[in-house]
């Protein structure tokens, strides 16, 4: 395989391949990314480890010459779709050796973490195989792959903090894509539910110093964005190196971050309900920047099946911690993650759910069908459910959410929100932003100068996932 990392001076650019000023071709990497915002997050800083090579992002695998896919084995069926993925690429990697170009395919992420040397095995066009925590060696990998070596799978988790080995952040070239970012703190998990791969596949949980997270989110201010979501598998679980021989929570990082010039909104994701503690409650009540939604996932309203989880929390102590988190900040809105047809489920089980639902009243939700992950505790128990029995509860579930979040949105016309403008919509004038609780929101006639502003908008009508809205004081429309 040629070695495109060090082309000798004899070497000519490939056909079709722009060169820079010095005369060394221009390399692209695409990467595909799958489920949870931590993989968004990851996807950037492979982009990132490989620029200092000479590779490029872009936006389609056959532009490429690496295709990446990263992973997420949360969903149901995950494996399946990476390895219909890969049958594609395989087509495509044929195409290109035809043409005399090369094609690398690499698998990241939890699944590849999962699959091991089996993902090579079944799919041999793959070249690479690469989990969550040992992304920062790709350069290395993709070098030796481009001296002739053979195919890598790296599924250890290695010594090194990976983090450590991430180009410095005024260096990352895609750090901010935008007026809103993602950043992980947290990786990992220690928790242990019976239904989950994580502990598994990211391992055990992990904390990033406070300084590096700072100097991070110091740099995506620089670069432009507004408002940052801080990520973990169990984000309200980080405890972080304080820089003064202690260590810091989640609430005391917060704090510190909203005092950087130039970040107006702050986030969290994924909290667990065992680690919420009363001074991230106080952080609810007293930092403006913390935006008024949690994501709180619950899982089950039945005592019986949380236990049966693993989850360390039951029904009661969910709904106490609710009224408590409410009274600290009285505007918040909760959203929460439900897992329906859990081995065992009964139909009182589910009605325990539904009653939980009712009592919180959800403005978003997230809710699937159990199905098992291999290799987690769950998986081995007999008393699995009928697909049948998890579709018709799913569905039931899911009209009940529904119906909540198309209320909360209506109730919304009418309100003035401050919307922060990120994305441009389908229409030639239509901006569209995130209101403090999360929501979608699209207004017409609005300036491109907006983008990335943050805008008092009047909301004049709430849909099941979106906002629709006008700008409260006219703007000039640019031409």
């Amino acid at each position: 395989m040629q070695d495109k990392s060090a082309p000798s001076p004899e070497d000519a650019p490939k056909a079709g391949l722009a060169a820079d000023e010095t005369g060394v071709p221009r390399k692209k990497i695409f990467v595909k990314t799958y489920g949870c915002q931590m993989n968004v997050y990851d996807s950037a800083r492979m982009v990132d480890v490989m620029a200092p090579s000479g590779y490029t992002e872009v936006d389609a695998p056959d532009e490429a010459d690496i295709v990446i896919l990263n992973t997420c084995h949360i969903r149901e069926k995950a494996a399946e779709k990476v390895y219909s993925e890969l049958g594609r690429l395989r087509e495509l990697k044929k195409e290109k050796s035809g043409r005399g170009e090369n094609l690398v395919i690499g698998v990241a992420g939890c699944v590849a973490q999962a699959e091991g040397e089996e993902m090579r095995r079944r799919a041999p066009a793959v070249d690479l195989v690469l989990g969550p925590q040992t992304y920062h060696r790709l350069p290395e990998y993709v070098a030796r792959l481009a001296n002739g070596g053979p195919g890598i799978v790296e599924t250890e988790f290695p010594a090194e903090d990976k983090f450590e080995s991430l180009p410095a952040p005024e260096r990352r070239k895609t750090l901010a894509r935008g007026a809103t970012a993602f950043l992980t703190i947290q990786e990992g998990c220690d928790k242990f539910c019976t239904f989950c791969v994580v502990p598994y596949t990211r391992g055990a949980e992990f904390s990033r110093p406070l300084s590096r997270i700072v100097d991070e989110a110091r740099a995506l201010a620089e670069a432009g964005v507004r408002e940052i979501t801080l990520l973990g598998q169990n984000v309200n679980a980080w405890h972080g190196d304080d820089g003064s021989g202690g260590v810091a929570t989640l609430a005391k990082l917060i704090r510190h971050l909203a005092r950087i010039d130039g970040v107006e909104r702050l986030r969290y994701t994924t909290s667990h309900p065992r680690d919420m503690d009363e001074e991230l409650l106080a952080a609810h009540a007293e930092v403006p920047e913390l935006m008024p939604y949690l994501h709180l996932p619950v899982q089950s309203g039945s005592d019986r099946i949380l236990a049966a989880m693993n989850r360390r929390h039951d029904a009661e102590s969910y709904l106490r911690l609710i009224e408590r988190i409410r009274a600290a900040r009285p505007d918040i809105a909760l959203s929460s993650d439900f897992i329906v047809g859990f081995p065992g489920e009964t139909e009182e089980d589910f009605e325990a759910t539904l009653a939980l639902v009712r009592e919180v009243g959800f403005a978003q939700a997230y809710s699937f069908k159990y199905s098992p992950r291999p290799g987690t505790p769950a998986a081995g128990e007999e008393d699995q459910l009928p697909e049948e029995v998890k579709s018709e509860r799913l569905a039931r579930l899911q009209d009940l959410l529904g119906e909540q979040q198309i209320a909360f949105n209506r109730a919304c016309a009418g309100k003035s929100m401050k919307v922060l403008f990120d994305r441009r919509g389908k229409g030639e004038r239509q901006l569209v932003g995130r209101s403090p609780w999360l929501q979608s929101v699209h207004v017409e006639d609005a300036p491109e100068s907006l983008f990335g502003e943050i805008v008092d908008v009047e909301i004049e009508e709430g849909y099941r996932n979106s906002l629709r809205g006008r700008l409260r004081q006219a703007e000039p429309i640019l031409a």
